[in-house]
């Protein structure tokens, strides 16, 4: 697909500006939105959307579901505007820092208002009854093991003594729920089931009884009459998530702002994903990984180690990717563009035996990459794809990427600037790529620019003209500059921030994905010299 020449800013919700401890999808997103448009920003980049772990350390990456909203980035404002909150229901707030996310707090905080909310809604709508039907004939969808309707009745049950606002919008919102339900339900009661047994049985899925472990329809259909009110509470809250979402879509479309999501290869273990999609994935009979995913050493690293079930690629073929075209419909109800996370997954995955923690045990196995994408523009008419075309990257990985002509990406920190000619300088980017100042899981150019040694600090000054007094504009001008056809930077590196706001650090286990902006953060005056920068490199 080939993309305009643009600019935009990668920024996750959660490190947005808001008074609950995290960013979400209320008053700050719309203000961050007006903000690129300020600076004439056209693309605004964020990691994946999905229900996220402390367990993971809250990372976007490890996530209860593929095709599920976080929770924890509903906004409790537009709660309190829609009338299913009140002021007082907000009280007390916690003293949350602007500066960084405390996830527990947050959940702490946070989920209890969302069962208020929920709780509501459902009154609002006249009350939302589940049935569960083990009849696998009338099954559709992704998982065909049980069919589960959802059934909506109106009615004015809001109690007059509750001191919210009568939502006079009962009707639209029984229709929307509906809508979203029958669009969604291929994963929607999978997943509030899957939530629903987390809380009763406190734990991954892979440790409850047999029964429901191994989806017996007789064992579900009890499970749904006897977590009826929990289940309903997460189906609630997805449709909340969504209807938020599509406010804020509706918003970046008014400003001609284009959203690109991420797309993570591979999902958690302890997911609904595999725990109601189980053929999907190589595992045993006894539910656990036949082996696990990561990369192998390289260049004298260790190589990584990731954990996550690999998928059953011949399986996949025989159904036609059909779990895959499932998740892909579901991601471009929610952005226009999406990055591939590890492409490399899509022409050779890398499996290492679950009973080694050694990464060099593992074997590359070939992956129907252009059988999959061929099916995929089949099915969505596009290939809207940017990929992450780093580390391995080998003549099939290019040779896949050059057939169906993605762009790849391209970071000037992993550039040898003494090396004439380096593919990640950006004077050297192709037109079918995509240019980052830095990324989610980079190091800020003014922490990577204190990191250099001083010869390839010699050599940045004199390949991009700049004396290093203003880094992080150099790069970013250096990245506007580029052939590149979007040039992407953050927030952390308009701002000049050094390490203490890197966002994520590879191969750690915990301090990640916490640092936020603050209001003052979106300052006018940046975006202005962002804008001026935009215009000066024809991006806008």
């Amino acid at each position: 697909m080939q993309f305009d020449r643009q600019a935009g800013v990668f920024a996750h919700i959660t490190a947005l500006p808001g008074p609950h401890g995290i960013g979400d999808l209320g008053p700050g997103a719309r203000n961050f939105l007006e903000w690129l448009e300020t600076a004439n920003q056209s693309v605004w980049q964020f990691c994946p959307l999905g229900p996220t772990a402390g367990i993971h350390d809250d990372s976007p990456y490890q996530s209860y579901s593929a095709f599920a909203g976080n929770p924890l980035i509903i906004s409790l404002d537009d709660l309190v505007a829609d009338g299913y909150l009140t002021n007082e229901d907000l009280k007390p707030v916690p003293d949350f820092s602007p500066h960084e996310v405390a996830y527990d707090a947050v959940r702490e905080y946070k989920h209890d208002r969302l069962r208020i909310a929920a709780k509501r809604l459902q009154e609002s709508v006249g009350g939302i009854n589940i049935h569960a039907d083990t009849d696998t004939t009338a099954s559709s969808g992704v998982n065909d093991d049980i069919a589960v309707d959802v059934t909506v009745t109106l009615g004015d049950s809001v109690d007059p003594s509750q001191n919210i606002s009568t939502h006079n919008q009962t009707s639209i919102d029984a229709t929307a729920f509906k809508s979203f339900y029958r669009r969604e339900s291929h994963w929607l009661t999978d997943y509030a089931l899957f939530m629903a047994l987390r809380t009763s049985y406190d734990g991954a899925w892979t440790d409850w009884p047999e029964s429901i472990q191994h989806r017996d329809p007789d064992a579900l259909s009890d499970q749904y009459e006897s977590l009826d009110s929990e289940v309903i509470y997460h189906l609630i809250i997805q449709f909340i998530f969504d209807q938020q979402w599509q406010s804020l879509q509706a918003a970046a479309t008014d400003r001609d702002i284009t959203l690109v999501g991420d797309l993570p290869i591979y999902v958690a273990l302890d997911s609904a994903d595999v725990w109601a999609t189980p053929d999907v994935f190589q595992l045993t009979k006894d539910n656990e990984p036949a082996v696990v995913a990561g990369v192998p050493p390289s260049d004298g690293d260790d190589g990584q180690r990731w954990g996550n079930p690999v998928y059953d690629w011949e399986h996949l073929r025989e159904t036609e990717y059909n779990w895959w075209l499932h998740r892909l419909d579901r991601l471009f109800t929610l952005v226009d563009i999406t990055r591939i996370d590890h492409f490399k997954g899509f022409d050779a995955y890398y499996a290492i035996p679950v009973d080694s923690d050694t990464p060099a045990a593992g074997e590359w196995h070939s992956v129907p990459g252009y059988d999959f994408f061929e099916t995929i523009r089949e099915h969505i008419g596009s290939l809207p794809f940017v990929v992450e075309d780093l580390g391995f990257i080998d003549q099939a990985l290019h040779d896949l990427r050059e057939h169906f002509n993605f762009p790849g990406m391209r970071v000037p920190h992993y550039a040898d600037w003494c090396h004439e000619g380096n593919m990640y300088q950006p004077m050297h980017y192709p037109a079918q790529s995509v240019a980052y100042s830095s990324t989610h899981d980079t190091n800020t150019i003014v922490g990577y620019y204190g990191s250099l040694s001083h010869s390839q600090r010699d050599c940045l000054h004199y390949n991009l003209g700049v004396d290093g007094s203003e880094i992080n504009w150099s790069i970013i001008d250096a990245v506007w500059r580029s052939d590149a056809q979007i040039g992407f930077t953050t927030l952390q590196d308009i701002l000049g921030l050094d390490s203490h706001a890197r966002f994520n650090e590879p191969g750690t286990a915990s301090g990640n994905w916490q640092w936020r902006c603050t209001d003052s953060g979106l300052d006018d005056d940046l975006a202005r010299r962002l804008a001026g920068l935009t215009i000066e490199h024809v991006r806008d």
